[in-house]
Order: structure tokens, then C-alpha cells, then sequence
């Protein structure tokens, strides 16, 4: 057993009490790393984005289970009869945890920080159309667009409101320093109680959440708790120390032969790839992604390391047609391409496990005299590699959370050094034609989940998207 699981499992018992008959009306749910920020405008996380949309902080609009825009903070709104204005009807009942009220002017300044290339908001491209966010008075949200929009912009779904009167004289290039990132105020189903960075985060039901919005949630605390080893996660969910906990296709049987858990699995956008920097050598020759692409046996991924919980991805997004034939290794063809050039590099990747995925990869790659040194990190150091400024990777394994607007695509073009250009037809093209990543698979959601946890579904939303109405078997 790993040595940091007893220090791991030690701050798990100080944060719920124990084990599951202890806890009560607290549930524990495992993620493999830290949040990263819990600001909406920064993170790229994909469980970060669920806490803030689904936990703290609420949203204009929401989707159902079938993936229909319905009301939150937004009750109603209307379009005018060229589509080029939107006009958002807010709840007057809506407060911050600290008593203020929310108000259309919190959802202006949260766009016109989005807006702002200064922010580096991730998605900002899906907001290039948004000509001005005007709060007409404090129910009221108007949002004016350079050409008429076919519905409600994904992204809307997705970008949680921020209280600006706590962001008040942050010039937006600085928010990555503000005070609100380490002291969050929310107007969610939940309030910020404590992080341990690295450990856990902390949160404890809103009483005053208004009715219209859904009220108070069922349970009185939510803990994420940051286990970032596969067997320790494991581990706990058995000891009945975590209530949850993502786990490894591998370990589905095992979890399911225990009859106080159940393995809860569910439709993720989220897809796996190995991503170039076009920047530097030896990824600046499309010859050699391209190599990589066709050496990679993405089958074999799918049936030996997901154990059939995926699907193979020759692209960016799932399609309902795969040539079979992009699914298999081509190992004439890429050894063609690289001919007797050696090719060496350093492939990125997030754990401190055994990194059976990257393993297979490297396998697959010498096949075809590629040799690939697996490096591991933190998910800190990893993304600060990969997605900061200096881009400082080779390749990198990533595992890109998606959305039904397809926002992921500008981002992940930028981290490979290739600028993204025209629409969504246009940036589908580019990774055909340019290959700045080798897509492996599009993954599916497997939870390890136990059975005194009531009300759960799983799915396109998020692991969390019914949180609110989970509650604890009497």
C-alpha cells in the first residue's frame, strides 16, 4: 500500500468524522487531484466547474437531464425578433452568502471579465459574439450579440456568476490574486466552509437557498477530499471512509461484489489524447504527430486499459461513425513517416501511480522506434507545464472536458501552438489536417458510489449535476 495513505485517510477522518455510519448527513466524494481554483473565470478543472456551477455559485441558465436550457438564477427571458438581443429576468430573492443581494450587475461584470483577454478566461472565444452585458436595473440582464444567435449560448450553461462587489478595484489581469480565490463567497446550495490545499474542501448546506431555485439542499455537508493514488481511493471507498470515488475500469467487479457499494457509470464529454507542442522539436514536424497518431492501437486502449468503459477517438468529439480502420495501429505508415530519424521526447502525464495508460502508449511507440519517457506530476505543475505561459512539454496525456458548443476546441489548439481560426467546421479541419493531438478515446464515467447515498444520477452534466437532491438513507 502507497505511504501516503494513512497521512491521506488521517485527514479524512478529522474532516467526516470516520467511516460512513459516523458521518451522517456528510458525504465525502474523492477527486484524484486539488480543484485548482475555484474561481469560475480561471479554472480548467473539470470537477472545479461542477462545484462552482452545482455547489457555491449558481448560473443564469441550467440544463436538464435532456439537455434543455430551464431557468436558475435567470426565471425568464426573452429575444427580440432579430435574435440579436437577449433579455435575461432575474430572481429578486437570490442573495450571497454574506447577505448582499445578487443582482443583474454581478452577471455583467462576471461576462465583461470573461470578455477581457486580460482575464484569460478559457472559453472567451465562446463569448466573441457578446457585444455588451447591461444590467437595466437589478432583475434585469440584457445582452446585446454582433449577429443573430440560433438559441442560448452554451456557455451560459457553464460560466458561474461572481459577486462584483468583492471583485471591486481588481483590475481583471489580477484576479488570479484576489482575496475572493482563497475566501470564497458563493450564492449556491452550499457555502464555503475551509480548504486544505491538497487535502479537501469543505461545504455546508445553505439554509436560506431560495424555493424557486430548488431550497435548501437534502444534506447538511459536502467534502471534497483530494486523493490523488487509484488503490488509496479505492481503499477508502471500501473502508466506507469516502462516499465516493472515481474508479478504474479495472476495479468495477471488485467495487460491485461489495454489497454496501454500488458502481454508478454515465456518459461523459470528455476525451483523452496525447497533445503536441507544435513549438519546439520534435513536434514541430506534422511528420512525426502524425507518426505518433498512427502508432497509437487506440482498440487495444479502449479493450485493455478501459476494459470496455470507452469508446476509440480518432477526433476531437464523438461520432457515431468510426472508419475501424483509424482504430488500429498503422505501424507501416508511421515508420514510413519517421523513416531513420530517432525521435525522443518526454510525455507529461498527471499521478504518481503506476501510469498503465502511458505504459501502453510507450509500448505501442517503441514498436514503431519512437521512444517516449514517461514523466509524471502533480496536477499543479502539470498544467502550469503544459497550459502556462511557457509551454514548456513535448507531449502531454490530456483529458479534455467538453461542452455541447464545443469550447474545447480553441484552448486545446492554442496549448498545441496552432492559432484557432474561423468556426467550429473550420477548427474540426484544423485537427484533421494539422494534427496537433493524437485522440485516443472518449471516456465514460465510472464511480465507485456507497449505497446509504440516496437521489444520485450521473451524467452528460456532471457527476454532481443532482447533488442538491441527494440525501442519506434513514
Amino acid at each position: 500500500m502507497p505511504r501516503r495513505r494513512p497521512l491521506v485517510l488521517a485527514a479524512l477522518l478529522v474532516a467526516c468524522s470516520g467511516s460512513a455510519t459516523n458521518r451522517g448527513d456528510t458525504i465525502v466524494f474523492a477527486s484524484g487531484a486539488d480543484l485548482q481554483s475555484i474561481n469560475p473565470l480561471l479554472t480548467t478543472h473539470p470537477l472545479a466547474h461542477q462545484v462552482q456551477r452545482y455547489v457555491l455559485l449558481t448560473t443564469l441558465v441550467r440544463y436538464d437531464s435532456t439537455l434543455q436550457v430551464e431557468p436558475y438564477f435567470a426565471r425568464s427571458w426573452m429575444w427580440s425578433h432579430d435574435s440579436l438581443t437577449l433579455t435575461f429576468h432575474l430572481s429578486r430573492e437570490l442573495r450571497w452568502h454574506d447577505g448582499a443581494l445578487t443582482t443583474a450587475r454581478d452577471a455583467a461584470w462576471t461576462l465583461d471579465a470573461a470578455r477581457d483577454p486580460a482575464t484569460g478566461y478559457p472559453r472567451q472565444t465562446d463569448l466573441a459574439d457578446l457585444k455588451q452585458a447591461a444590467a437595466t436595473d437589478d432583475s434585469t440582464l440584457t445582452l446585446a450579440f454582433r449577429r443573430p444567435q440560433v438559441g442560448i449560448p452554451d456557455v451560459l450553461t457553464d460560466l458561474a456568476i461572481l459577486p462584483a462587489h468583492l471583485f471591486d478595484g481588481v483590475p481583471h489581469a489580477q484576479l488570479r490574486g484576489a482575496a475572493w480565490n482563497q475566501s470564497p463567497i458563493g450564492n449556491g446550495p452550499f457555502m464555503f466552509v475551509s480548504h486544505t490545499p491538497n487535502r479537501r474542501w469543505v461545504f455546508a448546506a445553505n439554509p436560506h437557498f431560495p424555493a424557486s431555485l430548488g431550497g435548501p439542499p437534502r444534506i447538511k455537508r459536502f467534502v471534497v477530499a483530494v486523493v490523488d493514488e487509484p488503490t488509496t481511493k479505492l481503499a477508502a471507498l471500501t473502508s466506507g471512509e469516502l462516499d465516493f470515488a472515481g474508479i478504474q475500469p479495472a476495479h468495477a467487479s471488485f467495487v460491485e461484489r461489495d454489497p454496501r457499494l454500488a458502481v454508478v457509470e454515465y456518459p461523459l464529454l470528455v476525451t483523452y489524447a496525447v497533445v503536441f507542442n507544435t513549438r519546439r522539436p520534435p513536434f514541430n514536424d506534422a511528420r512525426a504527430r502524425r507518426a505518433v497518431s498512427l502508432a497509437v492501437d487506440r482498440s487495444a486502449i479502449v479493450d485493455g486499459y478501459l476494459f470496455g468503459f470507452g469508446t476509440p477517438a480518432v477526433g476531437p468529439i464523438p461520432s457515431p461513425v468510426t472508419d475501424s480502420g483509424l482504430q488500429r495501429a498503422n505501424v507501416a505508415a508511421a515508420t514510413a513517416l519517421i523513416g531513420n530519424r530517432p525521435i525522443r521526447f518526454e510525455l507529461l502525464t498527471v499521478g504518481s501511480g503506476e501510469a498503465a495508460l502511458e505504459q501502453m502508449l510507450q509500448g505501442q511507440l517503441a514498436a514503431v522506434g519512437m521512444r517516449a519517457e514517461i514523466r509524471q506530476l502533480e496536477l499543479s505543475t502539470f498544467l502550469d507545464r503544459v497550459q502556462g505561459p511557457a509551454h514548456d512539454f513535448d507531449a502531454a496525456v490530456l483529458g479534455m472536458s467538453g461542452d455541447l458548443g464545443m469550447g474545447q476546441l480553441s484552448p486545446l489548439l492554442r496549448t498545441t501552438g496552432i492559432t484557432p481560426i474561423g468556426d467550429q467546421t473550420a477548427l474540426l479541419r484544423l485537427f484533421t489536417d494539422s494534427v496537433p493531438a493524437a485522440f485516443l478515446y472518449h471516456a465514460r464515467g465510472v464511480q465507485g458510489m456507497n449505497r446509504r447515498i440516496l437521489g444520485v444520477r450521473m451524467d452528460l452534466r456532471g457527476e454532481l449535476a443532482t447533488l442538491h437532491d441527494w440525501h442519506v438513507k434513514r
